[in-house]
């Protein structure tokens, strides 16, 4: 419980007006996009690196447990607060403070919109390549916590992959600052890859200079439709084994075309279709029909029913209508969707859609499969109903099988959506005794009394 002379303290170096404990405050910050909620203390709305190390200061003084939030999109409790904690958001710091498109750099506070980021690139002929579906109002802070990605990850890497430096505050109020601002150093320990995915279990980010990289000139798609799942990923397997390396590479299985049409947004698709893949190309405009012309050679086998391709930006969009709406269309399945973000190796993936199949058979459940399929990474929804326990019970027992699946493939637990609450009992299933004891370590060093969004990433000790 918050004290008085905490809550002063916290009004003292924040003023007033940014530190809510309102019924209403406490209520709309004590979720994210997971079904579940739990208030907070209170809510914090820092705006500056020096307040952020002023709370973290105080609040381990007084074992007092912080939970940082960007947007709050999450969907594996990442942002869930923890009994007790004070949910410190960042949405207040949200300036980009250094624009370089010299020295291709950008640097900025936590609470900056995504894709405000890559729009400001994009004024200087250059882009911030990582691309979640959730751009338009997720939090670079939340990317950075969670090392999102997107389509375009494929070719450009995760957020991980364009972080140059960062600016950061320790569980103990220490101030650190990792990397640097030139795409080549060697100089320390790379702990910038290490504060990126880490959840806000070690560190609260207030600062990250990222690399930007020179915007494509264009950009082609294909819309490619299979007679089955199995004739899908076979052709994912030959792109990924020819020189040109596309932008985007998604998958959708025939579920997930069901629910498309059921939607009302499938018109085209030619009949028999049961799978779909979304591929784009980009670079310079005189070699992207060459790239196009590569894809769709490596596209052609077995159970190919037709390709679309759209090189304007209105065909484009047109083209990626249907993948675009699948997050509302699988909606109209079942109320509640217990979403994972698994990635197997890319030659384990007909291997993993296939077991999801004999999954969604064994336990009598719609499981809607799409995603990242160049990386290995796809969303898998069980898509249940919350108020029938037999259907919960199968759903619990199908998304342990599920997991089981996974890693008896050599795959991972997430690919990009981290661990959170929701996935840290499984934690132990993939990684060994002493890698666990080495990031529990890890998160001594770093935060030795625990305060730093507690419960989350790593599994209980138990």
């Amino acid at each position: 419980m918050i004290t008085g002379e905490v809550l002063q303290a916290l009004r003292e170096l924040l003023g007033a007006e940014r530190v809510f404990r309102d019924d209403a405050t406490r209520a709309l910050y004590a979720t994210d996009e997971t079904p579940k909620s739990y208030l907070p203390e209170a809510v914090l709305f820092p705006t500056t690196h020096e307040q952020v190390v002023g709370i973290v200061r105080l609040a381990n003084r007084h074992l007092l447990p912080l939970v940082p939030r960007g947007a709050g999109s999450g969907n594996v409790g990442g942002a869930l607060p923890a009994p007790g904690s004070l949910v410190v958001s960042f949405e207040c710091m949200n300036r980009i403070l250094e624009f370089d498109p010299a020295d291709r750099l950008i640097v900025t506070q936590p609470g900056v919109v995504t894709d405000d980021i890559d729009a400001l690139a994009a004024s200087a002929g250059l882009m911030y390549a990582p691309d979640p579906g959730s751009g338009g109002y997720c939090r670079i802070g939340g990317n950075l916590a969670m090392n999102a990605a997107g389509p375009r990850a494929v070719k450009y890497g995760a957020t991980r992959d364009h972080v140059l430096g960062l600016r950061a505050v320790t569980g103990d109020g220490r101030e650190i600052r990792v990397g640097a601002r030139t795409t080549k150093y060697a100089t320390a320990y790379d702990l910038s890859r290490l504060l990126v995915g880490s959840e806000g279990t070690l560190a609260l980010i207030t600062e990250a200079t990222l690399r930007l990289l020179p915007a494509p000139e264009a950009v082609a798609s294909l819309r490619v439709c299979f007679d089955s799942d199995t004739a899908a990923c076979a052709a994912v397997g030959r792109i990924m084994a020819q020189p040109v390396l596309p932008c985007a590479l998604e998958f959708m299985d025939r579920r997930a075309i069901d629910a498309i049409r059921e939607y009302g947004v499938a018109d085209g698709l030619p009949a028999g279709t049961r799978a779909l893949l979304m591929v784009e190309a980009d670079g310079a405009a005189d070699q992207l029909p060459r790239q196009i012309a590569a894809l769709e050679a490596a596209l052609a086998g077995a159970g190919l029913l037709e390709i679309r391709s759209g090189f304007t930006p209105a065909d484009i969009a047109r083209l990626w209508t249907a993948r675009k709406s699948l997050s509302h269309a699988v909606k109209k399945i079942a109320p509640l969707k217990i979403n994972e973000d698994v990635v197997v190796p890319v030659s384990r993936l007909a291997e993993l859609v296939g077991a999801i199949d004999a999954l969604a058979a064994t336990w009598r459940l719609p499981i809607v499969s799409f995603g990242h399929a160049g990386n290995g990474n796809l969303h898998v929804n069980l898509m249940v109903h919350p108020d029938d326990a037999d259907e919960m019970a199968r759903a619990g027992a199908c998304h342990d099988a599920l997991i089981e699946t996974v890693l008896g493939l050599g795959g991972s637990l997430s690919g990009e959506h981290g661990i959170g609450s929701e996935k840290r009992r499984y934690v132990a299933r993939e990684l060994d005794a002493e890698t666990l004891a080495l990031m529990r370590d890890l998160k001594r060093w770093f935060d030795p009394n625990g305060i730093l969004n507690p419960g989350k990433k790593l599994p209980d000790p138990s």
